[in-house]
């Protein structure tokens, strides 16, 4: 025991370091929100920047006291637009349209203060709205994660995106996409909305750690390995079928308009939810059972799903298919999530590094990166 407990260690310090660097790389990404509307007969192109996103280029906190407020922005507008403009390109191959300046102006969203920027595009004559791409080149380099979403609300076309490093530039469509295509693009941000949301991975994954060990009424790290796998997938299944049930019920009424409680609520308690979910791994027999847990949060889990959802836009015409489409695609991610997870779980069950530094070890380490969240989420 004396020669494992180093090995034990340094697995833990190493999950330690994966974990915290994984909190980390979840406040580094971000999104941008771009808006194509029709007002006046013009076609105003809108653009919502986080203004931390823009400090990472601009170094905008002048006082040093961490914090970037409006009047910072203010005094460095004339770099600010500028690069915005530069980063934004609508037309063809052969031709661009140009960007009038209309507005500018702080606008609040459930993660922080954005600078909202908007344009009305002068395309050279002849060169209509439709049959443009457009191109988003902002904050890619500094943040491989960053992505810009872009809602499409002109007449007759009413449609979303989403830009990315790998797919900077889309055809802005000539008419509404199809069921197909509407269904596709949904599952498509589904599955990445799930694999980018770390607080999302944390609490499911705390809540199927123990799942490969027999109950005992001791300390969980002398819980049994299970002998027999049918009980420890069942205990997975129970899990994930709550949790999908219950984001599946809080997300369909939060874009059905029926229940909407604020993100400034939401977004803490879902940081609670992860560390709650870690510290039942930790009381072991008295522990609550933890389908129950996945229902409860998952509840809380769908409204954040939702305001995801709504900031990419939905399509009125097809509201039930973007929205069954998104939800396929959080469950498709989920599902690849657990397995890739549980057979690695299966076949260390039986060592003590599965017990003290993957359920203990990280457990802690959850409830510590979790904390961290909630005092975020809290002071804003």
């Amino acid at each position: 025991m004396q020669t494992l407990m180093p090995a034990l260690w340094r697995g833990l310090w190493c999950l330690l370091l994966v974990l915290c660097a994984g909190a980390a790389w979840a406040h580094s990404s971000s999104n941008s929100y771009l808006l194509l509307s029709e007002r006046e007969g013009a076609t105003v192109l809108r653009a919502d920047v986080h203004l931390r996103d823009i400090d990472l280029v601009f170094d905008l906190d002048a006082d040093r006291d961490g914090q970037v407020v409006w009047s910072e922005v203010v005094a460095r507008q004339a770099e600010v637009l500028p690069w915005l403009a530069q980063g934004l390109r609508v037309g063809t191959e052969a031709t661009v349209c140009g960007l009038g300046v209309i507005d500018t102006q702080a606008s609040e969203r459930a993660d922080g203060i954005y600078l909202s920027t908007e344009w009305r595009l002068a395309c050279p004559s002849g060169v209509g709205p439709r049959g443009l791409g457009l191109s988003y080149q902002l904050l890619f380099e500094r943040d491989n994660l960053h992505r810009a979403l872009l809602r499409i609300d002109l007449p007759r076309v009413q449609s979303s995106a989403m830009l990315s490093p790998e797919r900077p530039t889309v055809a802005l469509p000539t008419a509404n996409p199809s069921t197909a295509e509407v269904l596709g693009s949904y599952v498509v941000e589904g599955v990445w909305h799930i694999w980018i949301g770390i607080d999302h991975i944390l609490f499911l994954l705390s809540l199927l750690v123990l799942a490969p060990l027999v109950p005992a009424r001791q300390w969980v790290t002398r819980w049994a390995a299970e002998p027999r796998l049918r009980p420890a997938f069942m205990e997975v299944l129970a899990v994930v079928t709550a949790f999908t049930v219950a984001h599946s019920i809080t997300l369909s009424l939060s874009v059905l308009e029926w229940v909407e409680p604020p993100a400034s609520f939401i977004e803490p308690v879902i940081a609670v939810s992860v560390v709650l979910a870690a510290l039942n791994n930790l009381l072991g027999w008295w522990s609550v059972r933890r389908w129950r847990l996945a229902f409860v949060f998952g509840l809380i889990h769908g409204f954040g799903f939702a305001n995801v959802l709504l900031d990419l836009g939905l399509p009125a015409s097809q509201l039930a298919v973007a929205l069954g489409g998104f939800n396929i695609g959080v469950e498709l991610g989920q599902l690849a999530i657990v397995g890739v997870f549980f057979p690695l779980a299966w076949w260390l069950r039986h060592t003590a590094f599965y017990r003290w530094v993957v359920v203990v070890g990280g457990s802690l380490v959850i409830v510590l990166v979790g904390s961290v969240w909630t005092v975020q989420r809290v002071l804003g």
